[in-house]
């Protein structure tokens, strides 16, 4: 069920994000901007199933738009071009990009009224935790 993840979120924390980064192999002053932006995140679905996820910051805002096991064209605010595909299992979103022969996966699941990310690539784990906006 994806409605509990509807909704606005605003990020309260970011955990070895840098690292994170690194592993994606995204550059030094890309990496400066990512770890200062605190984007908000706006996740709402359609009658159509079909599933907007909106992030925004002052560094930059991007949107994807999905149907949950259908792969898709991203386009991520690193500037990679993947080939994503978002699934809900056992109550959490997980999203696999795959690019260049490599593959990253972010978990997102709502625990005790957060939404908690968790952003794997190659055994670095960045957590980042949202909560929900009145």
């Amino acid at each position: 069920m994806v409605d509990k993840f509807v909704g606005t979120w605003r990020m309260i924390s970011s955990d070895n994000f840098d690292d994170y980064m690194k592993a994606l192999g995204v550059g030094f002053a890309t990496r400066q901007m990512g770890n200062m932006a605190k984007p908000n995140l706006l996740i709402t679905v359609d009658d159509k199933g079909v599933i907007s996820m909106k992030s925004q910051s002052t560094f930059k805002s991007t949107e994807i738009n999905f149907k949950l096991n259908e792969e898709f064209d991203e386009i991520t605010a690193d500037d990679r071009k993947t080939k994503t595909k978002i699934t809900l299992e056992n109550g959490k979103l997980i999203q696999k990009q795959k690019w260049d022969g490599k593959e990253t996966t972010i978990e997102r699941e709502v625990q005790d009224g957060k939404l908690i990310a968790k952003c794997t690539m190659k055994g670095v784990v960045a957590i980042r935790t949202y909560v929900k906006e009145a």
